[in-house]
């Protein structure tokens, strides 16, 4: 069974790994709904309470698929949603990332019925609204804090400023950005600011959206509605680079009896215990193993081997494309 870490200081306490559920209805292949439910109670049964989850994902569906999931066995979950993606609708349009606060409020009902609950553990806004002060945000998100519809405040992909502004307003329980081995651009600026002001923060793609594992294929291998297809780092000579950091990671792995996956997400869980990863998965056979991570310990040569094999600077490529770049508040 998993443990449990404490993000932040606000009484916010989770399983020392969470369960992203993105992947269950959009970006990577094809959706199998049952098998989803199936990971989701296991995950249950293995001692996942953080199920991440967001109005974007589908759009709609994943909060729908997470609430069904949940039916009956609410009270052992923590579930952590999103509102003001902009994001590509049903019908082929994109809304742009809206953060009004009465468009807030609604988002917020909106969610409350798709998952089956009468409150929200954990409500983040999904990326930062240009147009709208980060103060009026987060009064908003206070307001449904004091109506009991929310429990706890995060942020996600945000920098150290607008961090330090949302939490003058509200305290923020978490900060949710792309963490692993290879994606570590918080450690110089943001998390030294978490740490300051008592935030946990929730890690997503722990695995590099996979690339980690070694299992990723070129971009064009993917089809156009696959989030590989779009990945800078999977695309021409970036992926020819990267190839060799995933062959690194692998072999470290075999040295020490791991998959490449549990290598990756041990680490990351031994960057601090106020971090908290969610490696996304659809399938029971990859829950399972990505659990088996929390049992690794790293000792410090293995860290240092690691940092050796993955050194910053070798990455190739940006995480996102121009126009998602644009939204990462760094």
């Amino acid at each position: 069974m998993l443990k449990t870490r404490e993000l932040g200081r606000r009484g916010l306490k989770v399983s020392e790994l969470g369960l992203g559920c993105m992947g269950m209805s959009q970006w990577y292949g094809t959706p199998d709904d049952r098998e989803s439910v199936a990971t989701i109670h296991r995950a249950l049964d293995l001692g996942y309470t953080l199920f991440d989850t967001a109005e974007a994902y589908g759009p709609y569906d994943n909060e729908v698929l997470l609430g069904q999931a949940l039916a009956g066995r609410r009270e052992q979950a923590v579930i952590a949603t999103k509102f003001g993606f902009p994001m590509k609708l049903k019908d082929g349009t994109t809304a742009e990332a809206d953060s009004r606060p009465e468009h807030i409020v609604e988002v917020v009902e909106a969610s409350l019925k798709r998952l089956g609950t009468d409150y929200i553990d954990v409500l983040y806004q999904h990326r930062l609204d240009p147009k709208v002060p980060i103060e009026d945000v987060v009064g908003a998100m206070a307001g449904l804090v004091e109506q009991g519809k929310v429990r706890h405040l995060g942020l996600c992909e945000v920098g150290e400023r607008t961090i330090r502004r949302a939490h003058a307003v509200h305290p923020l329980s978490v900060v949710q950005s792309e963490y692993s081995v290879w994606e570590r651009n918080l450690e110089d600026g943001v998390l030294p600011v978490l740490r300051e002001l008592g935030i946990g923060l929730v890690g997503f793609c722990p695995l590099g959206r996979g690339f980690l594992t070694g299992g990723v294929r070129r971009a064009e291998e993917y089809p156009e509605d696959d989030f590989r297809h779009h990945d800078p780092r999977l695309q021409g000579a970036n992926y020819d680079q990267n190839t060799a950091i995933a062959q690194k990671i692998s072999e470290v792995a075999a040295r020490h009896g791991l998959t490449p996956a549990q290598l990756a997400i041990a680490w990351v869980l031994h960057q601090g215990d106020d971090i908290v990863p969610i490696p996304g998965t659809k399938r029971r056979t990859y829950l399972e193993e990505n659990t088996r991570a929390a049992e690794v310990r790293l000792d410090a040569d293995t860290l240092a081997e690691i940092e050796v094999a993955v050194r910053a600077d070798a990455v190739a490529g940006p995480r996102y494309n121009d126009r998602m770049m644009a939204y990462i508040d760094r």
